[in-house]
């Protein structure tokens, strides 16, 4: 059989119809566009206020949804969960001063004998298993993360009191180049959100880097820290009559703290106490 010629018509009626590229949609009016004559009188403050609200329902809705145990992964709340809490955080007779593990309440021998500056030391836990990795990692191994966890659990062992201001201990200008971030600023700044309390963090300043202190004795870290600290004379008028509490990740003999109270004091502090979050046994 011959196949039926192709007609034009034919050959016209089944080719693919030109493919053309849809067009694009007509953009419609802005917001700002519409309404940015009254949002343009509204003041920065007001989105200031928003943003600041919004951050705290974010930070509030990741602690309700919680995250792995610092210690022992399990997923919980609070970046250490309750069993851990309860296994690695007992209460402990400490010195009415500096904080010192005592067999029972009291003052150690050395704040008998040498008042310090500041008027208490509160203190979480002892720098020991598993506490002493966690604080070793915040500080020296980058885990920022750490500071909120640490944080939370701090917040709850604490009794503010009369404390208006926190101050964290600050860092030389080189340690700081070096690590790139304070970490006891990271966990006052931990302890302001959870106990709404305002943090100074420029206000005591560490201008001279001397040597580490971890690897000298008492009578040489205070030799060694002496003169090391100064308040901003720009910022002194915030530290006037206020009470101030002293941050810090850990307190191995009180030796900053007291350099460190002492120049608070000196410029203008009505009282300073300490807190650490792990004291040296």
């Amino acid at each position: 059989a011959t196949a039926a010629p192709t007609t034009a018509r034919g050959a016209a009626a089944h080719a693919p119809l030109p493919w053309h590229p849809p067009a694009a949609p007509r953009p419609g009016p802005s917001l700002h566009s519409t309404c940015g004559q009254y949002i343009d009188r509204v003041p920065r403050p007001f989105f200031d206020v928003l943003g600041r609200q919004a951050a705290a329902g974010l930070r509030a809705a990741a602690r309700r949804l919680g995250g792995p145990c610092a210690i022992c992964r399990q997923w919980g709340p609070e970046g250490i969960c309750a069993d851990c809490r309860q296994l690695h955080v007992l209460p402990r007779a400490r010195c009415d001063r500096c904080g010192l593990a005592l067999p029972s309440p009291g003052r150690c021998i050395a704040c008998r004998g040498d008042v310090p500056p500041f008027v208490r030391t509160q203190v979480a836990v002892d720098y020991a298993f598993p506490w002493d990795r966690l604080v070793a990692d915040l500080k020296f191994g980058g885990g920022t993360d750490l500071a909120g966890a640490l944080g939370a659990l701090f917040a709850t062992r604490l009794q503010p009191g009369p404390v208006s201001l926190l101050v964290p201990v600050p860092l030389a200008p080189g340690r700081l180049a070096q690590r790139g971030y304070n970490q006891a600023g990271l966990l006052a700044q931990a302890l302001s959100a959870r106990l709404d309390l305002p943090v100074a963090h420029a206000l005591l300043q560490r201008p001279v880097d001397r040597r580490q202190q971890a690897a000298l004795s008492r009578e040489e870290r205070l030799s060694n820290l002496r003169g090391a600290f100064l308040v901003d004379p720009a910022r002194r008028d915030r530290l006037a009559g206020r009470h101030v509490a002293l941050v810090d990740d850990v307190m191995p003999t009180g030796a900053t703290a007291r350099e460190a109270s002492a120049e608070l004091l000196r410029a203008g502090a009505a009282t300073v106490e300490v807190w650490a979050f792990a004291r040296t046994p």
